[in-house]
C-alpha cells in the first residue's frame, strides 16, 4: 500500500505533524497496515461499510494513542497504578492532540445524575441564585431583607437637617435576672433612660417605683439627637445603631416624632419567620443541607400512585373512577361526595379526565362535606397492624413524585429565593427552550451584573448549545439514566462545547443517531463551531448530510471484516461525487440506491392504543397495523419512544404475561390482541452482560462446531468430549484466564485494563486441545474467523452454515465468531438478535410475533441498510409484524404504514400528525418528515 496521502500526494513521511495527525502502518483489528494523514483543525468524517475498520482507526488507534500519551505524561507515582497500557499496533503516530472520545453509551445509572448536573448548568444556577437571588416571604410576598448598620444610618441621613430622632432597642429580659437587677445592669452600662409604652422615664425613678413599668412595653433609649449632614453626626449615629442592635439582640427602633416609628432588624426574617440565607448548599440536592428531607434528594418516594388509584380516567366519580372506593366496605367514603357534591358544584357525572385541575385536586384534599383521598390513605396507614389494610395499601403504592418537593429534590424554602419572579425549582422543571427564553429576557442591575455577569454568560452558552444539538425539549431535572444513547452523546457534546477547549481532538461515534433529518442541520452547526474554536473533529458517521458538511472524508473499505481495513478514498465531498470506486460514492452520487417497494402490503388486523398521555403524549388514539412493516417517525422528542416503549410494549406484554415493566399513562389497549402470540423488543442493549457471551454462542452455532471437533480422530483417541472445546467450563480451557484470552487488571482511579493472557497467548485453550484440527484449523483459529470466512470454511457442514447464514444476511459477516458481545456496538447487538429470530423462523411457525426495533440503522452504511430491510421483510413473510422507530428516510420509504408524531419535540409535540402510506405522506405540506421523504421517493 502506498504511503502517500490521497489528499496531498505528498509522501506521508514528509508531512508536517503541526498540520496533520499522521498515522503510519496501523494494523489494529482488521486494518491492513493503513497509513493516513488527518488534517488538523478540520471536520473529518470517517465512513465505510459496517465492519470495515472505521472504529478501529478512530477509537482503537487514534483515541487509544491520545489516551496512552496522556497517561505517559502523569507522574511516576500515578503511572505505577496504570500498569502498561498497550500501544496500538501501528508503526507510528505523530501530531496527536489531547483526545476526547464521545461515544454512544449511557454510562451512568446514578439516580442523582440529571441533565442539569451532567451539563454543569445546575452548578452555575446554584451559584447564581446564591449570589443574586432575593428571598420572598411566602406569607406576605414581601422581600426578606437583613438591615445593616450602614442601611439604617443611610435611612437616618436621608431625613432633612434638623429632624429630631431617638435610637431605641427593646429591653431583653434575661431569665436568670429580676426586673430590678436588669435595670441596675443598664445603669452600670451607662444608660439613664427607658421608654415605657412610649413615655420616657429615668431608670432611677423606675427603681424607686417599679409599679410604673410592670406590664408596659419597655425600650432602652440608646441615643437621641438631631439630623446633621456631616461626618461627625454620621459616625455618632453609626455607633449608636450598632449598640442598639447589640443590646436589642438584632432589633433597633428609630423614633422620628414628626414621622413615626421605624423598626429594623439585622436578622434575616419577615412575617415572624426566620429564613435561611441563600448559599450554594441551600440549592444542592446532593448535600443533606439542601436536599428535601422527605425524599433525601431523589425526587421520588414510595407513595400513593395516582394512576393506580384512578386507573380509568374516562369514568366519572359516580361510575366508580376511584378504585379503592368501589368495594362495599369502602363505599362509605364516596357517599358524602355523591350526596353533597351539588352543594359545592362538583360534577359527579363528568369523566375524571374532563374535570378541571382544581376539581381533580379537591378529590384528594376534600372539604367540609367529605374527606378526600389523602385522609382516606392516612386512615389506612393508621390501621397497618391489620393485614387487610396493609394489602389494600400495597395495591395503590408506586414510585411517585415526592409531594413535598414536587420532584425537584430540594428543601421547600429553596423555592422562596427568586430571580425575576422565578425560583431555581421553577427553572429545572421547564423545558430547556423556555429556560433559554428566561435568560434571554433576564434584566439585572449594574451591581448584579458585576457579581453574576460571568455566571449568566456561562449558563446562556451551555443552554444555547443544548438547544442547538436538538435537546431543547428536555428539562434540567430529567434523569440522565432515562436518556437514549443519542441524547446522552449530544449532552456530552454540548458539555464539551461549553467548556470551550482549544487544540484538542474530539472523536465522535455517530452523533446523528436518534436525530430527525431536520435536527441534523443543527448538529452540523455545532460540530462546525467545535472545529472553529480550533479543534480537530473526527466523526465516525454514515449520515449523508454530515458527509456533505465535512472538510474531508476518509472512506475505509472496500468491504467489511477481512476484506476491509484499507484506505479506499480520502478527499472532499466534491471529489467523492466525481468517483464511483467505493460503495459510499455510489450511494452519494446516485448510481446505487435502495429500491422502493413496488407495492405496499395491505392489513386487516390492528392494535389500538387509546388515550395515551405518558410524558408529552396529548391523549392520543393510535392504530398500529399487524402483519405489515410500520414505521414510527417524527422529530427528536416528539414522543415516539414513549408511545412504543412505554405504552405498546409493556401493555401488550402484560396481556401475554411476559413483561412486568410499568405501563405508562393510557386508557386502554384494544384491537386484535388474540392474534399476537409473542412480543419481542429488539433494542440496542448488549446481547449478554458477560464477556464470555459472543455471537456464535447466541445463535447456537457453537454447539455444532464443538461436535465437529469432538468427531476428529485425535479427539476420539484422547477421549475429548464437546465440553473440552468450550471456553466456559473447566476441561480444555486455559485456567489462567479461564477461557477469556485476556486478564483484567483492576485500576484504582481509571477504567480497568485488559492484558493478553501470558499462559495461552490469548488462544483461550490448553496446548493439547489446540492440537486437534479440522481442515488444518484448531478451535482457536476457528473462533478468530469472521462469519463470512467461516461460512466458506464450513461449506460442507450444513448444521453450522444454517446457523451462521442469518448473521451474514443482516450484514454482520465481518464480525469474528469468538468476538466478545461487550465489543459489539448497539446496532451490531441489535442485528445479532435479529439474526437469532431469523434463524428460529426458518421452519414453519404458528406464532405471530410482534417485533419492535429501536433505530436498527444505527451504525449502518447505505449498502448495509439494503441487507437489513431484506431481513426485516423476511420476518414479515414468516407471518410476523414489525414496528420500527426510525428517522432514516431510506427505511421510512420502505414502510407499508407510517405513524408520524410531532409537530415539534417536548411540549409542542405528542400529537399524531399523520398515519398512512409513504405515497400519501409526501402530499403533506407543513410536515418535516414529508419534506425529507419526498427527496428519496
Amino acid at each position: 500500500m502506498s504511503t502517500t496521502t490521497a489528499s496531498t500526494n505528498t509522501p506521508i513521511d514528509e508531512l508536517d505533524p503541526r498540520e496533520f495527525i499522521i498515522i503510519k502502518g496501523a494494523k489494529v483489528n482488521n486494518l491492513k497496515s493503513l497509513s493516513v494523514a488527518i488534517p488538523r483543525n478540520k471536520l473529518v468524517v470517517v465512513t465505510g461499510l459496517s465492519g470495515s475498520g472505521k472504529s478501529s482507526l478512530a477509537f482503537d488507534t487514534l483515541f487509544a494513542e491520545g489516551q496512552r500519551m496522556y497517561v505517559e505524561s502523569l507522574s511516576s507515582y500515578a503511572r505505577q497504578f496504570l500498569g502498561r497500557m498497550e500501544k496500538p499496533e501501528v508503526d507510528y503516530i505523530k501530531g496527536v492532540s489531547p483526545a476526547i472520545a464521545i461515544e454512544q453509551k449511557v454510562s451512568t445509572r446514578n439516580p442523582r445524575s440529571t441533565v442539569g448536573t451532567s451539563t454543569e448548568i445546575y452548578d452555575y444556577l446554584k451559584l447564581l441564585f446564591a449570589r443574586i437571588g432575593k428571598t420572598y416571604s411566602p406569607v406576605s410576598g414581601e422581600e426578606v431583607k437583613r438591615d445593616s448598620v450602614t442601611s439604617i444610618v443611610d435611612f437616618i441621613m436621608s431625613k432633612e437637617e434638623g429632624a429630631r430622632l431617638m435610637i431605641l432597642c427593646p429591653l431583653i429580659h434575661k431569665e436568670d435576672r429580676t426586673f430590678e437587677q436588669e435595670l441596675n445592669v443598664l445603669l452600670q452600662k451607662g444608660y439613664t433612660r427607658v421608654l415605657v409604652d412610649g413615655s420616657p422615664f429615668f431608670i432611677e425613678d423606675l427603681l424607686e417605683d417599679e409599679s410604673k413599668a410592670k406590664e408596659g412595653n419597655i425600650e432602652v433609649l440608646i441615643d437621641r439627637g438631631v439630623v446633621q449632614h456631616d461626618e461627625d453626626t454620621q459616625f455618632r449615629f453609626s455607633d449608636s445603631v450598632q449598640t442598639a442592635l447589640f443590646e436589642g439582640e438584632g432589633d433597633c427602633i428609630i423614633d422620628l416624632p414628626d414621622e413615626g416609628r421605624f423598626a429594623f432588624s439585622d436578622r434575616f426574617e419577615a412575617d415572624g419567620i426566620l429564613f435561611e440565607e441563600p448559599s450554594v448548599n441551600l440549592f444542592t440536592f446532593n448535600n443533606p443541607y439542601g436536599a428535601c428531607k422527605r425524599c433525601e434528594g431523589f425526587g421520588k418516594i414510595l407513595g400513593i400512585d395516582k394512576d393506580l388509584v384512578i386507573p380509568d380516567k374516562s369514568l366519572s366519580v359516580y361510575d366508580g373512577a376511584i378504585a379503592p372506593w368501589r368495594s362495599e366496605t369502602m363505599r362509605k367514603w364516596v357517599q358524602p361526595l355523591l350526596k353533597h357534591g351539588i352543594e359545592f358544584d362538583f360534577p359527579i357525572h363528568r369523566a375524571y379526565n374532563e374535570l378541571t385541575k382544581a376539581e381533580q385536586e379537591l378529590l384528594w384534599t376534600g372539604n367540609k362535606y367529605f374527606k378526600g383521598l389523602n385522609k382516606f390513605f392516612e386512615h389506612l396507614e393508621s390501621k397497618t397492624h391489620k393485614i387487610q389494610y396493609r394489602v389494600l395499601l400495597s395495591r395503590y403504592r408506586g414510585r411517585t413524585d415526592c409531594p413535598e418537593c414536587k420532584g425537584t429534590r430540594l428543601r421547600g424554602d429553596a423555592s422562596y429565593v427568586k430571580i425575576n419572579d422565578s425560583s431555581i425549582t421553577d427553572l429545572v422543571l421547564l423545558p430547556i427552550e423556555q429556560v433559554h427564553n428566561f435568560f434571554s429576557e433576564l434584566k439585572i442591575t449594574a451591581h448584579e451584573e458585576k457579581i453574576a455577569g460571568r455566571l449568566v454568560k456561562e449558563i446562556k452558552n451551555r443552554i444555547d448549545y443544548l438547544s442547538r444539538v436538538g435537546l431543547g425539549y428536555l428539562t434540567l431535572n430529567r434523569l440522565t439514566s432515562t436518556l437514549s444513547g443519542g441524547e446522552y452523546q449530544r449532552i456530552k457534546l454540548s458539555t464539551s462545547l461549553g467548556s470551550a477547549l482549544v487544540g484538542s481532538m474530539y472523536i465522535l461515534d455517530e452523533p446523528s443517531i436518534g436525530l430527525h433529518p431536520r435536527d441534523t442541520d443543527r448538529l452540523i452547526s455545532v460540530l462546525l463551531s467545535l472545529r472553529d474554536l480550533g479543534n480537530t473533529v473526527v466523526v465516525v458517521e454514515h449520515e449523508e448530510k454530515v458527509m456533505r458538511a465535512a472538510d474531508q472524508i476518509i472512506d475505509i473499505g472496500p468491504d467489511a471484516g477481512s476484506h476491509g481495513g484499507e484506505l479506499v478514498f480520502q478527499g472532499t465531498i466534491d471529489e467523492m461525487l466525481g468517483t464511483d470506486t467505493t460503495y459510499t460514492a455510489k450511494y452519494l452520487n446516485g448510481t446505487e440506491k435502495l429500491e422502493v417497494p413496488t407495492q405496499r402490503r395491505k392489513w386487516n388486523n390492528s392494535l389500538l392504543i387509546k388515550g395515551a398521555r405518558e410524558n408529552n403524549l396529548q391523549n392520543l388514539d393510535v392504530e398500529i397495523p399487524l402483519g405489515v412493516l410500520s414505521v414510527v417517525t417524527g422529530v427528536s422528542g416528539s414522543g415516539k419512544s414513549t408511545l412504543i416503549k412505554r405504552l405498546l410494549y409493556p401493555a401488550l406484554g402484560k396481556t401475554l404475561g411476559t413483561v412486568s415493566e410499568q405501563t405508562g399513562k393510557m386508557d386502554a389497549l384494544e384491537g386484535s390482541l388474540k392474534t399476537v402470540t409473542q412480543i419481542e423488543f429488539v433494542d440496542q442493549n448488549p446481547i449478554g452482560k458477560s464477556s464470555r457471551s459472543n455471537p456464535v454462542t447466541y445463535v447456537k452455532a457453537y454447539d455444532a462446531i464443538r461436535q465437529l471437533f469432538t468427531d476428529q480422530g485425535l479427539a476420539k483417541q484422547r477421549g475429548y468430549k464437546p465440553a473440552f472445546f468450550s471456553f466456559n467450563v473447566d476441561g480444555g480451557r486455559c485456567e489462567t484466564c479461564q477461557g477469556e484470552g485476556v486478564v483484567k487488571i483492576e485500576m484504582q482511579f481509571m477504567a480497568d485494563i485488559q492484558l493478553t493472557c501470558e499462559s495461552c497467548k490469548g488462544k483461550r485453550f490448553k496446548q493439547e486441545i489446540l492440537e486437534v484440527k479440522y481442515n488444518e484449523k484448531n478451535i482457536s483459529d476457528v473462533l478468530e474467523m469472521t462469519i463470512d470466512d467461516a461460512i466458506d470454511f464450513f461449506a460442507e457442514e450444513k448444521s453450522v452454515v444454517n446457523k451462521l447464514i442469518p448473521l451474514q444476511e443482516v450484514g454482520l459477516g465481518y464480525i469474528r465468531l469468538g468476538q466478545s458481545s461487550n465489543s459489539l456496538s448497539g446496532g451490531e447487538a441489535q442485528r445479532v438478535k435479529l439474526a437469532y429470530f431469523l434463524g428460529k423462523g426458518k421452519g414453519t411457525s404458528k406464532d405471530h410475533i410482534l417485533f419492535i426495533f429501536d433505530e436498527p440503522t444505527t451504525g449502518l452504511h447505505f449498502h448495509d441498510i439494503a441487507k437489513l430491510m431484506k431481513s426485516i421483510n423476511a420476518l414479515i413473510e414468516q407471518g410476523n409484524s414489525v414496528v420500527i422507530i426510525e428517522h432514516n428516510t431510506e427505511v421510512i420509504k420502505c414502510a407499508d404504514w407510517i405513524l408520524d408524531l410531532g409537530p415539534e419535540g417536548g411540549d409542542k409535540g405528542g400529537k399524531l400528525c399523520f398515519a398512512g402510506t409513504p405515497e400519501d405522506m409526501i402530499k403533506l405540506k407543513d410536515n418535516y418528515t414529508a419534506q425529507y421523504l419526498a427527496e428519496v421517493l
